[in-house]
This record gives structure tokens, sequence and C-alpha cells, in this order.
């Protein structure tokens, strides 16, 4: 072997194991974005994840790693912000009632018959309002909200036939709410008995009867497959619902500014497609419903609407409200 060939030999081994050794450092780089919702796989703002990450692919080639965690089957629903703090968990999708947990100003978006359909939702969030309260987000919860998605307009969904037509009439009416104050506050202000349970268990709590009926957006309910074990839904429209894409703010800025750009962009399609598909499938839902035999009944608006905003006004909740704040939503067209 002449000094040449073993020469070359060593240089194109040292060359492999660089090479070898090269490989993790590259795969390193890579960000990566944990994503945990409490969504299941069939609703929009579960698939809406793919849409996000299909586009941070495109746009951002190898940059990101995102991977996303349905089913609350990372963190359980609620558990997030506590999670972004301490680093184990960089996006997610979070609620006006988990955001008021920490900032009780928010409160006012978990009230009911405050937003009075999505259109008015998307100008609320995307105009001075929200860049308002998102800021105390921000500063408060070192979470950056990304996006505003329509969740859906919640409706009432029994196990048994009622005849309702005022908040008087679900008296007693033991009704699921997810385990936050907030959302207890409005179940009572309903009328019915406001039961905590989260929301894996909820299938097998209308299916036993340990509650008589859960609220949520009727995409929700075909998606978990509620109507299966219940037999009817009230269409109080009591609450625009939302959810914010969040990120953390130490993630977001440790990112450059062109990606900052391109994870905006992506979180934008995402709720974009979420908010577009929760509309066409609302409109629809109804006549699904009956077919699957259950009743469709509308009550007294007018009087949901009243008692439920008198007793939102005579609770502690509205003396948090920022001063001037429920007319400005009002005043948003």
């Amino acid at each position: 072997m002449t000094p040449s060939t073993l020469t070359r030999r060593t240089l194109l081994a040292a060359t492999a194991a660089l090479g070898a050794s090269a490989l993790p450092a590259l795969g390193q780089t890579k960000t990566v974005l944990r994503i945990s919702t409490p969504s299941v796989p069939d609703a929009w703002h579960a698939k809406m994840w793919t849409v996000f990450k299909d586009a941070l692919e495109k746009s951002a080639p190898g940059e990101f790693d995102v991977q996303i965690n349905l089913n609350a089957s990372l963190f359980k629903q609620g558990a997030e912000p506590a999670a972004m703090a301490r680093g184990n968990l960089e996006m997610t999708s979070i609620s006006a009632a988990d955001i008021a947990k920490l900032i009780p100003e928010f409160s006012i978006f978990t009230a009911g018959y405050v937003i009075r359909d999505p259109a008015q939702q998307q100008k609320v969030f995307n105009g001075p309002i929200g860049t308002e309260l998102f800021k105390m987000v921000a500063d408060k919860m070192d979470i950056t909200v990304l996006s505003t998605c329509y969740l859906g307009t919640r409706q009432v969904n029994l196990r048994e036939v009622r005849n309702v037509k005022t908040p008087a009439d679900l008296k007693g009416v033991k009704l699921r709410m997810p385990g936050s104050k907030e959302w207890l506050f409005l179940g009572e202000a309903l009328g019915a008995t406001a039961t905590p349970l989260a929301f894996g268990e909820v299938y097998l709590g209308l299916k036993t009867g340990t509650i008589d009926g859960q609220d949520n957006p009727l995409p929700t309910v075909r998606a978990a497959k509620f109507y299966e074990v219940t037999k009817q839904i009230v269409l109080t429209n009591h609450l625009v619902d939302s959810l914010f894409i969040g990120i953390a703010s130490k993630t977001l800025n440790a990112l450059s500014a062109t990606q900052k750009q391109k994870v905006l962009a992506a979180a934008q399609a995402a709720s974009a497609y979420n908010n577009e598909n929760t509309l066409k499938e609302e409109a629809q839902l109804v006549e699904f419903f009956k077919k699957e035999g259950l009743q469709v009944t509308t009550p007294d608006l007018d009087a949901f609407h009243k008692s439920v905003q008198t007793t939102y006004q005579n609770s502690d909740y509205a003396k948090v409200w920022p001063k001037g704040l429920i007319e400005r939503i009002n005043a948003t067209k």
C-alpha cells in the first residue's frame, strides 16, 4: 500500500466518521414544537394542527419538528399553560376560561351572550381589543397568541327530552361543564346544576346517567359522538366559543424573524381552515341530528339572554371586566 493510498483511505474514513457524527447534529437543529390539545381526532380544531404542520413544512422545510398530541394524551385540558411555563410544551390551543384563571379580565369572554356571532368574534380579536388583551396574555402568561379559532356556538345537549323554554326549565339538570369556576358559573347562569367532568369522561357520563347533559358546539357533539347517548339538543346559542392558538413566548423569541413570520402564517392558515369548516358543518348539523333521532328545539332566547346577562352583571366577574369593554365589544360590527 502506497503512502498516498493510505492517506486517501484515512481521509475517506475520517470524512465518513465526520458525516456520521454530523447527522445527529443536523437533526438537533430542528426546532421542536410539541402541541397538546384535548381535541378528538374528528374535530376541526384537531385537524387544523395537521394544516399547521403541513404549512410550516412547506414554508420552512426541515426547520421544525411539529409533534401533534390529541385527546389530552400529553397534558390534561387546562394544564397546558403550566406545562408551557415549565418548558415542557411549546404550543396549544387555549380557551378563554383557561386564560381567565390567570387574567381575570379575560372572563368577559366566558360569559354568556357577549359575542354575537362568529363574524363579530373575529373582528373583536383581530382588532384593537384583541391586541390589548393578547398583550396581557403575553405579559402575564408568557404565551403569544397567534390566531383566533371559532370553536362553534355552544348549545345544550340533554340525555332525556325536556320542555326547555327558559332557564328555570333546566333546574336540577346535572349539566357537565369543564372544571373551572368560569365554566361552572356559566352552567349555573343557564339555570342548571353545573357538574365538572373531564371532556374524555363525558360520553360515559351521559351513557350511565352520571350527568344529564353537556354543552358544546354542534361540531363537537358530532365529533365526540355525544349524539349516540343523548336525545335532545336545545339551541340556546349561549356562547360563541373561541380557542386561541398560542405559542410559548420563549419558543417564539428564539426564532429568527423569518421563522416567526412562517409560524404565524401557518397558525393563521390553521385557524382559517378550522373556522371555514366549523361554520360549514354547523349549518348542516341540525338536520344530521334530527336524522339520528334527536329532538332539536329552540327555547325563548330573549328569556335566556336576559337571565344570563343579569346573573353576570350581579356577579364578581363583572367587577373585574375592564371599564367600557362590554360597550366596545357591542360596538364592534
